[in-house]
């Protein structure tokens, strides 16, 4: 067994983000990977493409995620996924911490 850390994180200045922090975790065979996002209270995580497909799993706090003009409420439990290429959002009034999966392809059960 490795105990892995992923903190501390870089904070995250692009596509007008604000509050925002970003810690490597893994990276999984080819390009996929798993990082930690952290947004503060206020935070925001400005509009960009995503790469690969893309799992927000929303593991403490609540918020919000977008994408076009389809923005929806997310808190803990709750996921929200972006093909490739979809241009996405997301923010927070109280703070937030997700645990994303970028992948060339994911299979949502």
């Amino acid at each position: 067994m490795r105990l892995v850390r992923f903190d501390p994180a870089r904070l995250i200045t692009q596509h007008g983000s604000s509050g925002a922090s970003v810690a490597g975790i893994a990276r999984i065979s080819g390009s996929a990977h798993v990082v930690s996002i952290r947004l503060a209270p206020g935070g925001v995580l400005g509009e960009h493409p995503a790469v690969l497909a893309q799992l927000f799993l929303v593991v403490e706090g609540s918020g919000w995620v977008r994408a076009g003009e389809d923005r929806r409420d997310v808190a803990v439990g709750s996921a929200a996924y972006w093909e490739p290429n979809e241009l996405h959002e997301s923010g927070t009034e109280d703070g937030l911490t997700a645990i994303v999966v970028e992948a060339e392809t994911i299979e949502l059960v």
